[in-house]
């Protein structure tokens, strides 16, 4: 596979990363909360990234969005940027 779909949140900490985990476990949907509360400017479209292939994106978030299956949502990835949770598909 040489692409992948994905989305995802970018906050400053890992603590905020966690606690959106938990409110993702509770029902919230991944879209809002990138709405409310990502940093990137991604965070208006539902933190959407469109299709991106290898050597596009910094190392550690590529390998995340990569090993993901579809609908799959990462834990904290820790970058130069701060904190993604990635959502592929």
């Amino acid at each position: 596979m040489s692409q992948v779909t994905a989305s995802h949140i970018l906050v400053e900490t890992e603590h905020e990363a966690q606690d959106l985990v938990k409110l993702l476990s509770e029902g919230k949907s991944f879209e809002s909360l990138a709405k409310e509360y990502s940093k990137c400017p991604s965070g208006k479209e539902g933190g959407a990234l469109g299709t991106f292939g290898k050597g596009q994106m910094v190392k550690e978030f590529e390998t995340a969005a990569f090993s993901l299956k579809d609908g799959e949502v990462s834990g904290p990835v820790r970058t130069q940027f701060g904190y993604h949770l990635i959502k592929r598909g």
